[in-house]
């Protein structure tokens, strides 16, 4: 189906200022169907799985109809888990960000009840909570629904595997009956049809069915990549793979404007694609790529309609899609006409419960890989380097470069070989690290060197003191710096291996709170 822009919803303006500050410009499938519909004011009965953006899809129209001078509960969410409470909550408030004045206060159990009591009775107009704290609160009278002009079910069919039926049924029941109710549920089994059937009226139902998509000719890998880390494995592996031209997907514009600018800063050929651009610039950028003035594009999802370049030889997923339709477009960029493509796919912590949904809805397999090392990188850049001079020894006449050779060697002292090994180290470029010194196994995570400083929290040492110290003095990138642990003492820090001896040397006389410092590599048992 036809997916529509935000901008074109007719939403308030504060609203539509929130989702653009988040990055958004194009409504996923769900979110068009069901937003215009929501917004009627009627009821709606949904089916949709994570990950479709069905959260946005309820919460746009739910803020749309919050009166902010009214500071009773007007709107509630039901929730079958305290992580998926944290999780709307969260969105809601990304959502309502220029809504100043709006209070939304996720409840669920295992939270301190009496904090929660305390913030109800300051007033917050959207709660989002599990049906069983809810209920607390409303057998001690902390929650009123006088007010309440909205009722959410999201997950439903969650809710009901869980045993909460009864508490959704009591609560509905509760809540006046001149209300909005929307219910959200990958399934639709029979209890969910009884539930609509009593507690809704005339409910408008909205699905969207997925089609059936494959993804042929293209090898699928992924890497776990913490998230300040994705910048460098990107360029480690263009470097490896040196694809012809290429597609990096990002989610929002300013991603793709952070990292456009970081790669034009490393020396790499890239444009960036995105909404905000005019068609005159749209049109520059597209004809760049196309005839390979641009090697690396950087687009959104909504930017990237219309690319059809045959040449495409790898798609990188800097961030992972929000629908799993959209994965199936961005890859099937790659591998054109009868050629074989790649796509690499950067993940970090529960995104893998995403990439396996993704897997599932496309059949197919997307393997995990480990990130490659700047040895790796150096390994590749050189056979490429030697394959290319192998090249020309086999098909130039260099007769009077072999005598421009021989004149300069018979005139230095050095030989052909240390000469060549000059040659090859410019072909590199300069800013290739030495081999790096192994450390050996500090306890660190992959790629990285755990250090030991004899300072900690008894010197009120903060992680902000470690970062900048090491920036500072080593010249290192502070996003590169990985975990800070500060103990009573001493303190522990990560650093890629390849900066692990700039940092050491660097730190050698560096007083850190006043107190000149000792670091060193940290050992295993530490």
């Amino acid at each position: 189906m036809e997916t529509v822009r935000f901008d074109e919803l007719d939403l308030e303006p504060k609203i539509l200022r929130g989702v653009t500050e988040m990055g958004f410009e194009e409504a996923t499938p769900i979110q068009t169907k069901a937003i215009p519909l929501i917004m009627k004011g009627g009821d709606v009965l949904g089916q949709a799985q994570t990950g479709t953006g069905k959260t946005a899809a309820f919460g746009i129209p739910l803020l749309q109809k919050i009166d902010i001078s009214n500071k009773h509960l007007q709107a509630i969410v039901l929730c079958p888990t305290r992580e998926l409470a944290i999780q709307v909550a969260d969105e809601l408030r990304n959502l309502s960000k220029f809504m100043h004045g709006l209070k939304i206060l996720p409840v669920y159990g295992g939270q301190d009840i009496v904090k929660q009591i305390r913030s109800l009775k300051s007033g917050v107009q959207v709660v989002i909570g599990t049906p069983g704290r809810i209920m607390d609160h409303m057998d001690r009278k902390t929650v009123k629904f006088n007010s309440v002009h909205t009722v959410v079910m999201d997950e439903a069919d969650e809710m009901l595997n869980m045993g909460f039926r009864e508490d959704m049924e009591t609560i509905l029941s509760k809540v006046p009956e001149e209300r909005q109710t929307i219910l959200f549920s990958a399934t639709m089994p029979k209890p969910i049809l009884e539930i609509t059937k009593k507690f809704q009226k005339n409910a408008e139902i909205v699905k969207v069915v997925k089609k059936e998509l494959t993804v042929p000719n293209i090898d699928q890998f992924y890497y776990e990549v913490r998230p300040r880390k994705k910048e460098e494995v990107l360029c480690r592996l263009l470097d490896i793979y040196d694809p012809k031209l290429s597609l990096v997907f990002c989610n929002t514009k300013r991603q793709v404007d952070e990292l456009v600018s970081a790669l034009q800063g490393r020396g790499y050929f890239a444009e960036g694609l995105h909404g905000d651009l005019k068609q005159s610039q749209r049109d520059r950028v597209m004809n760049s790529f196309r005839n390979g003035r641009t090697e690396i594009l950087v687009a959104t999802d909504v930017a990237a309609r219309g690319i059809d370049v045959d040449d495409v030889e790898a798609v990188f997923n800097y961030d992972l899609p929000q629908d799993e339709e959209y994965y199936v477009h961005r890859i099937g960029r790659t591998g054109r006409a009868g050629r074989c493509g790649v796509a690499f796919n950067f993940i970090w912590g529960k995104e893998v419960y995403k990439l396996k949904d993704i897997q599932r809805y496309c059949k197919t397999k997307i393997k995990a890989q480990p990130i490659p090392s700047l040895d790796d990188v150096n390994s590749t850049k050189t056979e490429k380097i030697l394959k290319r001079l192998s090249d020309v020894i086999a098909n130039e006449d260099l007769t009077s470069m072999v005598n421009i050779i021989e004149e300069h060697i018979n005139n230095e002292d050095y030989s052909s070989l240390e000469l060549a090994a000059a040659f090859l180290k410019m072909a590199l470029g300069n800013d290739q690290p030495e081999q790096t010194i192994d450390f050996g196994d500090t306890g660190a995570e992959d790629g990285m060197v755990r250090l030991f400083i004899n300072i900690g929290k008894k010197q009120n040492v903060r992680p902000s003191d470690i970062l900048g110290a090491i920036a500072g003095e080593s010249g290192m990138p502070g996003k590169l710096v990985g975990t800070i642990d500060i103990f009573d003492k001493y303190t522990f820090v990560e650093v890629p291996k390849e900066f692990a001896s700039e940092v050491l040397s660097a730190m050698e006389h560096v007083k850190i709170k006043g107190k000149e410092i000792n670091i060193e590599p940290a050992n295993r048992k530490q």
